[in-house]
């Protein structure tokens, strides 16, 4: 079987799963992405490993679940000596870059205990984690954190040459609006959300990526590529220039998934998320009404971008040499359930979207089809390790290989459950609870029927997803379902146990050594002759 050349890995911030239209949305029309749907597989259960972005992805890139690698929350630092995608495709020649967003941070302590420093080569590359630089942007620019940081951003830069004359173009451009008096409306004030950008369209970081992305693949040439196209919207700010910011209406909008009987005794870290400022305002009458019409407008900018960026790509004949993946880091609450943002364990915030095009000719019986597999975000890095034909590392990735359902071979030994957790460490909520620190952790367990979350110190959430699929029935504390909270429980042990820490040795090194003490002349246990 030949391999892979290239990887086009695509990342929308903060993308819900149902926000596209191959995947149920009435409204909201994504042809693009929808046509990448027919060319691959549709994956219809895919989960992240945490529901924050820093977190996330780093499993994303890692192939390793959260308190597997250690960087639990944004700007937590991933551990120097864990392996990303870089670490593992450099090896073979291909070059493996970031246009975007990772919204992760160097483990300063630990290159400063090696010797290393950004003037390096190595240090770079740790500092990246592990991509080879080109476009980093978090997208997170207001102006007091961009002095912090120095004041210098590419994009600011290329806006400046485009005559957005400002110290910080990205907040007074991209990001605010025109008050009705000449001031400026920022994007950081969610009251502001249906106004238009100050920047033009073609100006907007959406715009901005993709044309970088474009660039990054055309200057590398004939050589073997990884790019991370990692958009930063839909995420907030939730602003989106002319004419996205109209597109969408009340009649486009999905219904709120909330009820009543939600907010009636509730779990104590749900009450707690509930009770902050971001999930008050959310569930005030207007609030998601004013903000829809830019989550959408900007979900469909990102739509009609990637067009024509696929559309090169076919021109080119890269197409027929790259798989392209499309997904997300976590979704959106946008009020359902009472929450803002993401963090908790709610389908619309846990599950993402994800479409994978294998160009080779073993894919192509199954291009156009939907797969109902549990699978977590940790698989992708072992897809693509087995795509490109780069050494498995079985001893340190937790997730499995996607490649057997691209190209429709039977999977009898497939997970029957997926796996997500956060620390919440980082929340008004648990200051709430009064929890300490290292005791801000959550767990959750999806099977096709039962969701079952644990938070240390709290009781169970257990909800039926086959009578109560929008989740509004916490079983935690209901006395005819203990037996299933009990297996449920014993399930998730299970699943915390089979964590993979043993990184530097591998099962065929360890299966090795058995035996060998005799014939180094170690004795042990041996009565004599």
């Amino acid at each position: 079987m030949a391999h892979v050349k290239n990887i086009l890995f695509i990342m929308a911030d903060q993308l819900r799963w149902d926000y596209l239209s191959c995947y149920g949305h009435p409204h909201l029309k994504t042809p693009n992405i929808d046509r990448l749907a027919s060319k691959g597989v549709r994956f219809d259960q895919a989960y992240v490993q945490s529901p924050v972005c820093g977190p996330s992805r780093a499993s994303f890139y890692t192939g390793r679940t959260v308190f597997s690698h250690g960087s639990t929350w944004n700007r937590v630092p991933l551990p120097i000596g864990e392996l990303t995608l870089g670490d593992y495709l450099r090896p073979l020649g291909i070059k493996t870059a970031v246009v975007g967003k990772t919204h992760m941070v160097p483990d300063r302590e630990g290159m400063a205990r090696l010797g290393l420093n950004d003037s390096t080569e190595i240090g770079i590359r740790v500092g990246q984690p592990g991509f080879d630089p080109y476009e980093r942007d978090d997208g997170l620019h207001p102006t007091p954190l961009l002095r912090q940081k120095g004041g210098k951003l590419a994009y600011n830069e290329w806006l400046r040459e485009k005559g957005y004359e400002s110290e910080n173009p990205w907040n007074d451009f991209a990001n605010s609006a025109d008050g009705p008096d000449g001031s400026l409306l920022s994007g950081w004030h969610l009251k502001n959300s249906n106004l238009p950008a100050r920047v033009n369209e073609e100006h907007s970081e959406t715009a901005y990526m993709t044309m970088r992305a474009k660039e990054f693949i055309d200057e590398t040439g004939d050589a073997p590529w990884l790019c991370h196209l990692s958009y930063i919207k839909p995420h907030w700010p939730y602003m989106a220039p002319r004419p996205y910011h109209e597109s969408y209406g009340p009649d486009s909008f999905l219904p709120v998934i909330r009820d009543e009987t939600e907010r009636h005794d509730p779990h104590p870290v749900y009450a707690a998320f509930m009770g902050m400022e971001v999930s008050e305002t959310f569930s005030n009458q207007g609030a998601r009404e004013t903000i829809l019409p830019a989550y959408m407008g900007l979900i469909k900018q990102i739509d009609d971008h990637l067009g024509r960026l696929f559309a090169w790509l076919e021109e080119t004949g890269k197409d027929k040499e790259t798989m392209i993946v499309f997904t997300s880091d976590h979704g959106d609450y946008m009020g359902d359930h009472w929450l803002g943002e993401k963090e908790l364990f709610h389908e619309v915030s846990v599950r993402v979207p994800l479409i994978i095009v294998d160009p080779r000719s073993e894919a192509d019986g199954t291009r156009g089809s939907a797969c109902n597999a549990l699978v977590e975000a940790i698989d992708l890095v072992p897809t693509f390790l087995e795509a490109t034909g780069a050494p498995s590392a079985d001893h340190r990735l937790e997730g499995r290989s996607l490649q057997r359902f691209l190209h429709g071979i039977a999977v009898d030994d497939w997970r029957d459950a997926v796996f997500s957790e956060i620390d919440y460490g980082f929340y008004a909520a648990r200051e709430m609870l009064n929890v300490g620190v290292s005791d801000a952790r959550g767990y959750m367990l999806r099977t096709d029927r039962w969701k079952y979350i644990h938070f240390k110190g709290f009781p169970a959430q257990l909800f039926d997803l086959k009578n109560d699929p929008l989740e509004f029935n916490d079983l935690g504390r209901d006395t005819a379902h203990e037996q299933v909270r009990v297996d449920m429980h014993a399930r998730l042990l299970d699943r915390l146990v089979e964590r993979k820490n043993r990184v530097t040795m591998t099962d065929t090194d360890v299966q090795a050594m058995r035996g060998k003490e005799d014939a180094s002349g170690i004795l042990i246990g041996k009565w004599g002759d």
